[in-house]
């Protein structure tokens, strides 16, 4: 699975990224955005919850030579606490609503990115800042990706 490659540069670009950042990417997929961000950033934790696409990314990455990927098999809706805090966090699937886990990761100054809304009909693209321990959130447009699932789609 992957994201139209259009998106990828344009959340890649909207989290403001400057290179030496931890980054967690929830919705592994084929590992095409790990890999993008691992181009740019210094260490890129990323989490699917489907375990043949774990193994496949995982194998893929290896054989690219990418060595700054951990690639955990996992519901993405709790993030990855032990590797937290995050300057980034970047959410590749839909929710109704932003998992509160991922928001209490992220580092001051960090960016949450994730399309949000309802999975059939409308999702909004939103970029969330944390600042001085408040969310500050902005729209950036229109959006349909697949639903998050586990928790999240219990939810």
């Amino acid at each position: 699975t992957i994201s139209q490659p259009y998106i990828v540069a344009l959340m890649t670009e909207e989290v403001a990224l400057k290179g030496d950042e931890k980054v967690l990417e929830i919705g592994t997929g084929s590992g095409y955005q790990a890999a993008i961000l691992a181009e740019i950033v210094k260490e890129v934790y990323t989490i699917e919850i489907k375990k043949e696409l774990v193994d496949q990314a995982r194998e893929r990455l290896k054989k690219l030579g990418y060595k700054n990927i951990q690639v955990k098999y996992g519901d993405g809706y709790y993030g990855w606490e032990e590797y937290a805090p995050f300057d980034v966090v970047m959410v590749t699937a839909a929710g109704k609503s932003i998992p509160p886990r991922l928001l209490e990761q992220l580092k001051e100054g960090g960016r949450l990115i994730m399309p949000v809304g309802t999975t059939v009909i409308h999702q909004n693209l939103t970029l969330v800042t944390k600042q001085k321990g408040r969310y500050l959130t902005k729209n950036l447009g229109g959006v349909l990706f697949v639903p998050m699932t586990g928790e999240q789609q219990k939810r």
